[in-house]
């Protein structure tokens, strides 16, 4: 935890970089008729800051704020931190994504791909009642290609730049298919440039809409029974 000041600080400055004109003078997104302790754009730099520090414990990461730094963070009450970290989920969100955007400016090469999420094993799949409570963000059964097995669970679409820089992602349910997904970019930003995918993403109808609605090319490795036959470039394989 001896870091934790120094990493707090640099992101704050990027908060405070990327939201420079939402924030008012107290650096709140809003008008607070009785001021938090804690600004708007501390509490979305601490839950960054546990979050790149791989602290899951939240009672643990506060705790540890009480005892080392109780002068510079004021509010720690686990209540309060979580409500309001919740409130500004979204602008945590709009964050990741414009810092991804500054990052990824001029490149026109991604890469597609999904990892399983899952909740509980295949054989607790009839007890489970984890993350079930509401039918349409309810977890259900789909295959993991990676495990050669089935799970119980979601899985967690994601684009990158080709150094690995976050570009845009989604969650759907295990039983979604990745083609599925593709659908959903032709509404997002992505526009004009080479989208590189596994054999999972092969579909010549979805590559056809892709590029006429977005101009977003698909490149994914053809099937050697395939008509037309060509060999993935080696380049797109590194």
């Amino acid at each position: 935890m001896h870091d934790l000041k120094v990493i707090y600080d640099k992101i704050l400055e990027i908060v405070e970089i990327v939201f420079e004109k939402d924030l008012n003078e107290q650096g709140n997104f809003k008008f607070y008729p009785n001021p938090p302790k804690m600004s708007d754009k501390q509490v979305i730099t601490l839950s960054l800051c546990s979050e790149s520090l791989g602290i899951d414990s939240e009672n643990y990461f506060l705790s540890k704020l009480k005892t080392n730094y109780p002068d510079y963070f004021p509010e720690t009450h686990i209540t309060r931190y979580n409500k309001r970290r919740k409130i500004l989920a979204s602008k945590t969100t709009l964050l990741t994504q414009r810092v991804g955007n500054e990052m990824t400016f001029g490149e026109n090469f991604f890469i597609v791909d999904s990892i399983p999420l899952p909740v509980c094993k295949i054989s607790r799949e009839q007890r489970t009642k984890v993350c079930k409570e509401d039918y349409k963000t309810a977890c259900d059964k789909g295959y993991s290609a990676v495990n050669k097995q089935y799970y119980i669970g979601y899985k967690l679409h994601l684009v990158t730049s080709l150094n690995g820089v976050y570009k845009q992602m989604d969650i759907t349910k295990a039983s979604v298919h990745d083609i599925g997904y593709l659908n959903d970019l032709k509404h997002g930003a992505m526009k004009n440039c080479t989208l590189l995918a596994d054999r999972g993403y092969l579909s010549k109808p979805v590559q056809i809409d892709l590029f006429e609605s977005v101009q977003i090319k698909l490149e994914t490795p053809m099937k050697t029974n395939q008509k037309d036959f060509k060999p993935y470039p080696f380049v797109f394989k590194k």
